[in-house]
């Protein structure tokens, strides 16, 4: 069987993992191969259009492979295990289905807009995801204070904060979609995270670009090249797409990953890594 979900924006990727998750609960010693790849030739702009230009500066070509199996004879060989997926489709709101949205523009050139409403419709998509994923791997500590300080607001109508869960407490590393800094930056401050955690999606937007569905797994495989993975950590991939979609995906490490015997895009260069990012930088003319 072979599936094709392209038109799935940039969380193609877990949307696939999903699929072939449920594919294999129900097909008995079987394997599911996952290819993610971006191919910007398809949505170069030739315009002069703003929104539409700020795509060309983000994407870049890449792709990865994934391999996912159900047979128990594998597991001494597999990496992780997947636990949970969880997906989020925001297309029922005009605002959250036109932020990312392929058009015309007054030229009739064909092109992808990015409207600036986008941030926040990320963060409502990003906040409907996790309130499902959350009581799925937050600690019971975490899941009762968040129940409170909603009691409090809604029940009893108190002017406090929301609380956000200290998602650090379910999970040892982050690969967030490096869909930009801006991305970037507004998770970070929204989900408390260290730059430790930020790292493998700054410097994968860094070296890569914006590569779509598979940047998640350029951001897993700097992790595993920096030796950081150890037997029983957990890992978020959180992916955001046009639709709006969020999606997640909740992996387990099977065994200790031993980087020098891993063959990925960083393995030549990791030592130069993290390298400085400003957020501002000077175009020499």
């Amino acid at each position: 069987m072979s599936y094709n979900l392209g038109g799935m924006g940039c969380s193609a990727g877990l949307i696939s993992i999903d699929l072939a998750k449920q594919m294999l609960q129900v097909h008995p010693n079987s394997y599911a191969l996952v290819v993610s790849m971006e191919n910007i030739t398809l949505n170069w702009y030739f315009g002069n259009n703003r929104s539409m230009l700020v795509s060309n500066c983000l994407f870049r070509m890449g792709g990865a492979a994934i391999l996912l199996s159900n047979r128990s004879s594998d597991r001494r060989r597999s990496k992780y295990q997947l636990i949970h997926t969880v997906r989020t489709h925001k297309g029922a709101d005009d605002r959250c289905y036109n932020c990312v949205f392929q058009e015309e523009d007054e030229t009739k050139t064909i092109g992808v807009a990015l409207s600036k409403d986008l941030m926040a419709v990320a963060g409502e998509a990003l906040k409907t995801n996790i309130t499902t994923l959350g009581p799925l791997v937050l600690p019971m500590s975490e899941q009762l204070l968040f129940f409170l300080t909603l009691v409090g607001r809604k029940i009893f109508k108190m002017k406090i904060k929301p609380y956000i869960p200290d998602f650090k407490l379910a999970f040892e590393h982050f690969c967030i979609h490096a869909g930009g800094r801006a991305v970037l930056d507004e998770l970070e401050k929204n989900l408390d995270l260290s730059e430790w955690h930020m790292e493998p999606s700054r410097m994968t937007l860094y070296r890569f670009g914006n590569t779509s569905s598979s940047s998640l797994w350029y951001e897993l495989a700097y992790t595993e090249a920096k030796g950081r993975i150890r037997k029983g950590d957990r890992t978020w991939q959180i992916a955001f797409g046009s639709g709006f979609k969020c999606n997640s995906a909740v992996w387990r490490a099977i065994r200790t990953i031993d980087p020098v015997k891993e063959k990925n895009p960083w393995m030549d260069e990791i030592d130069e890594f993290p390298v400085h990012v400003p957020k501002v930088a000077s175009i020499v003319t």
